[in-house]
Order: structure tokens, then sequence, then C-alpha cells
């Protein structure tokens, strides 16, 4: 019993073996809470207090929840993203609704020039004229 400047008893950090930790977090794995029977019975068992075991179940929740949070965060982030990533493919396809619509027979060759000058030649893109010295498909 280690004793303060005042000659009142310090409190000291228990230190648990591992086979204690193992049983705590086992039990944990279970159930996060445990009823007071159940402290009793799991203090007995790995000779500790009830009061040790209702403290170390009240910090593992803790610890639980803030990891627990932070992969909720990170998963948002990268749903978001992807939220974000497939938006902007759809606005994408938006703007190609004109090129992949048949077009018009009696359209002007302006609108099918700039149609074609948006889509780069090997792109899946039509080109009105081979270039030099090269045959016709």
């Amino acid at each position: 019993i280690l004793l303060d400047k005042d000659g009142k008893r310090k409190h000291t950090r228990p230190t648990f073996s591992g086979q204690q930790i193992f049983a705590l977090e086992k039990t944990f794995e279970q159930t996060k809470y445990l009823a007071g029977p159940e402290r009793a019975r799991l203090a007995y068992s790995l000779g500790m207090t009830e009061s040790q075991v209702k403290v170390w179940f009240q910090n593992r929740r803790t610890k639980w929840r803030k990891k627990h949070a932070a992969e909720m965060a990170t998963a948002k982030k990268k749903q978001d993203s992807e939220t974000e990533r497939l938006k902007g493919a759809s606005e994408n396809e938006e703007e190609d609704d004109d090129y992949n619509k048949p077009l018009d027979p009696n359209s002007d060759d302006e609108k099918i020039t700039q149609l074609l000058k948006k889509h780069k030649p090997g792109s899946g893109g039509l080109l009105l004229h081979p270039p030099e010295g090269e045959a016709s498909v």
C-alpha cells in the first residue's frame, strides 16, 4: 500500500495478467455490458474485484466507441468520394447525350463537326474524313 505526502492511501493502477485480459476481451466480444451476477461471476473466476471488472468494461466500451466512430467516418468519406465520382461520371454522360443520339440526316455539317470535336478520335468517335494518306475503312 502506497501513501501520499499526507499519509493517505494512494490508489495504484491494477496490472492485469494476460490471461485476465484475454478472458475480459473474449467476454467483451460476446456482450458489451455485464449485469451484476455476470460481473460477479467473471470477477470471481479471474481473481478480480467487481469494481475492477466494471471499470475495465467501461474503459473498453469507450475505446470500442472511438474506434467504431473512426471506422464510420472513414467509411462515410469513402462513400462520399464514390458518390462524387459517380456524380461526375453521370454529368459527363449527360454531356454525351447529343453525341450518343442518332444523327438527324438533315443536320448541318457545323453541328456534326462540333460533336466530333468534343470527342477525340480513338475514343469511339467517328471521323468524317480519314487523315491524309490513310484509306477509309
